[in-house]
């Protein structure tokens, strides 16, 4: 096919599915009921990781919730976002429940609200590491104490009974990403999440030796939550229901037209990789937020970083004082309506 007939085929896919797009917003903003939300702005976090893809699809739908000014401040995809959620310089983000419950144990102001997507960490190696148990004493890479990198290989070297703070040899370098320093040779082990292990595939270095999506016990479990700061949380009941509804729609787009959500997170800069984020859309499980509870994944993570020595709360005290379900349960029942 030459070049000119193959960018007018594309342009038209485009065109076609960006109508649809727009017409399911139009339609979901008829179909809104009264009150409208108490504010008409949101605050995002925007990162390196593409697995929240339904994050950047979001504005549309918002929009046709009664959000007219929709804001993605810039983050890291670890310890600076949950502290920007505390803060409130954050009003909603998806992010790895671990980090979630370190900020939440230390005191900061942050609700839970629902669970999301299941399984985007995958753990490479070296060809003689076979499994978690094999990186006693090896070397692996990390962003920074309480990264999600570092709390979620944490867990897993404690279900196999090794001591993350004593039989892993964290590296971090402030000026070579973790993935730079696996490419390289230069460490063992590095946990990556989109589009990282899409690139480490692409260019075959290392293996996995686990994957969230597919590995038990983690694949039972919600990866990335929906978490807000709770003050927002607390003063704002219909917009924190609008945002958790429209959250749950474009998790649903992820699946029924990801060629699309990898389009528009490419027209919009979120990644500049089509390939690595259909192929992130194609990996990672968007279709499990109906079936899966958002409080067991609570309870098993808890349990995972008390028994790391990461975390002081009992998984009900968390329970009790940062989750609130209501919202998620009112849009269940909706959707299934």
């Amino acid at each position: 096919m030459d070049t000119n007939r193959r960018d007018l085929l594309l342009t038209g896919a485009c065109a076609a599915s960006t109508a649809l797009f727009w017409s399911a917003t139009a339609r979901l903003s008829a179909e809104q009921p009264n009150p409208p939300p108490e504010t008409t702005t949101i605050r995002l976090a925007k990162n390196p990781s593409i697995c929240i893809a339904p994050q950047y699809v979001l504005s549309d739908l918002l929009n046709a919730e009664g959000f007219t000014n929709v804001v993605y401040v810039d983050s890291d995809a670890g310890v600076e976002q949950t502290k920007a959620i505390a803060k409130g310089d954050i009003d909603f983000t998806l992010h790895f429940s671990g980090p979630l419950l370190l900020e939440i144990d230390r005191g900061a102001s942050i609700t839970v609200v629902a669970g999301v997507h299941v399984g985007c960490f995958e753990l490479f190696a070296k060809e003689d590491i076979r499994s978690v148990a094999d990186l006693k004493g090896r070397t692996v890479g990390q962003q920074g104490v309480g990264s999600s990198p570092h709390v979620f290989i944490s867990a897993m070297a404690t279900l196999v009974g090794l001591d993350p703070n004593k039989d892993i040899e964290w590296v971090t370098s402030a000026s070579v990403k973790p993935i730079e320093l696996f490419a390289a040779g230069k460490i063992d082990a590095f946990l990556g999440f989109p589009p990282e292990p899409q690139r480490l595939r692409a260019q075959h270095i290392g293996h996995v030796i686990v994957n969230s999506a597919l590995d038990r016990p983690w694949s039972q479990y919600f990866c990335c939550m929906l978490a807000g700061n709770r003050e927002f949380v607390r003063k704002n009941p219909v917009a924190t229901k609008r945002v958790v509804r429209a959250m749950l729609r474009a998790t649903d787009l992820c699946v029924s037209e990801p060629a699309l959500v990898a389009q528009r997170m490419v027209d919009r800069g979120f990644t500049p990789r089509y390939d690595y984020a259909i192929q992130t859309l194609a990996d990672v499980p968007y279709n499990r937020w109906r079936d899966y509870d958002p409080e067991d994944t609570i309870r098993f993570y808890a349990l995972r970083l008390r028994e790391a020595k990461m975390l002081k709360s009992n998984p009900a005290k968390i329970i009790a004082d940062a989750v609130d379900w209501r919202f998620l349960n009112e849009v269940r029942r909706e959707l299934r309506s």
